[in-house]
């Protein structure tokens, strides 16, 4: 396992983990932080009461509600990272655009990892997930919302059904072999 001593070339950078909701996207973030000895910030927790109270009553955000979001998540990882030397987060970063906006107001580099898992096993993920105010009602909105990473985009596509130590360890290889991202 990575320890953050093995990290030291890794910063200053911003790693993002996305993906829809129930992909694990949290879980592998927070994974990824504590390997890395960092800060890892949820995205959720950035979401202002309108939005939240719009996804527990089962309407989908627009792009007017995502992108003030974006814009404080990012404010958030670029003081984390400017602060350490590097942070993890996690964010659904669903379109290109998103990608963009966001790695725009880190204002470091970013990287971002995309565990993709079946749709049934998402829903299964989302049904098990006790006060957590996304339903899994909104789960296909968000399926269709996504963008698939474009080549040139700084993305790593795993698995999201592989163990979470494999999840780990494929990120962090990828990381350290990775160029500088954009």
């Amino acid at each position: 396992m990575q320890t953050q001593s093995d990290t030291a070339g890794f910063g200053p950078r911003a790693i993002i983990v996305m993906g829809v909701s129930g992909s694990g996207k949290s879980t592998l973030g927070a994974e990824l932080a504590r390997a890395l000895g960092c800060r890892f910030l949820e995205g959720d927790s950035f979401h202002d009461a309108a939005a939240v109270a719009k996804m527990r009553a089962g309407i989908p955000l627009d792009d007017a509600d995502r992108w003030p979001w974006l814009d404080r998540l990012g404010a958030g990882i670029r003081e984390a990272v400017l602060a350490d030397g590097l942070a993890v987060a996690a964010c659904s970063a669903l379109k290109h655009s998103y990608r963009a906006r966001l790695a725009a107001a880190v204002g470091v580099p970013a990287a971002f990892i995309l565990p993709e898992t079946s749709r049934e096993e998402l829903v299964h993920r989302m049904n098990n997930r006790p006060g957590h105010y996304m339903p899994a009602s909104l789960l296909d909105s968000q399926l269709a919302t996504l963008e698939q990473p474009e080549a040139e985009e700084p993305v790593l596509v795993l698995d999201g059904a592989r163990p979470l130590d494999q999840l780990r360890e494929a990120s962090l290889d990828w990381l350290r072999r990775a160029d500088t991202p954009r």
